[in-house]
């Protein structure tokens, strides 16, 4: 047997490997997703007149449309969003990518508007504050910027730029299902449900969202960077 023909297995077992290892993140940001999307299915039904599985709300009984709307957007949002985190999955489809990220930047701008018009008109539930209306307006607003301008960048051919904006968006468009997490950490913690606390523990989940796509965004650019530098190589003397 050659080395050739003994070196191919290997190779085979490594490409599976790799093709498996790179749906790791997309399943977890599906995860993330599971906790706010099946509240937000429950919401939707009780509103069309199901059963009231979740506690009613009259803001949203009174104007249903907003939250309906920011349901189903974020339900597309978040499952579309995963997917384009599959490097082999983009590259072996590259219209689908094309496609797809259009409808992703439109759910994404109905998700970002509709918080903020939820956050703005309707009136303020009980046990919120100034804190929480602002980081909710504050993180919204970057939100739709970020997806703007997203857009833009890819539009001019500037594809990590593109990148970086959208996965800006991405990370908050997906704070809700952090802050189950992160209100967890509060009631373990017992710490005492104030409107001031409950502001922080939901801010803190669009902050470590944030602060995660930032640490993967720069980390992306140096490795770019550096193998650029490894294929410019030293360059010949004399």
């Amino acid at each position: 047997m050659s080395s050739r023909a003994a070196r191919a297995p290997s190779r085979s077992v490594g490409a599976v490997g790799a093709g498996g290892r790179q749906w790791l993140v997309p399943a977890g940001l599906l995860a993330l997703s599971v906790v706010p999307l099946v509240a937000g299915s429950l919401r939707v039904t009780e509103l069309a007149g199901g059963p009231e599985l979740i506690p009613a709300d009259p803001r949203f009984t009174a104007s249903p449309l907003p939250v309906v709307l920011h349901v189903l957007a974020a339900t597309v949002y978040s499952i579309l969003g995963a997917f384009q985190f599959v490097p082999g999955f983009r590259r072996r489809r590259p219209g689908w990518h094309r496609v797809s990220g259009r409808v992703l930047v439109a759910s994404g701008l109905l998700v970002g508007l509709s918080a903020l018009w939820m956050t703005v008109v309707y009136p303020r539930a009980d046990g919120s504050g100034d804190l929480l209306f602002a980081f909710r307006f504050g993180f919204g607003a970057f939100m739709v910027l970020s997806l703007v301008l997203g857009y833009l960048t890819i539009r001019r051919g500037r594809v990590s730029e593109h990148r970086a904006w959208m996965m800006r968006a991405y990370a908050i468009g997906l704070g809700a299902g952090t802050q189950v997490l992160t209100q967890l950490v509060g009631e373990l913690a017992s710490m005492p449900m104030t409107a001031h606390n409950r502001a922080l523990l939901l801010g803190a989940g669009w902050a470590i969202n944030l602060g995660v796509a930032e640490w993967v965004i720069h980390g992306s650019a140096g490795r770019r960077r550096r193998r650029g530098a490894d294929q410019v190589g030293p360059h010949p003397v004399g």
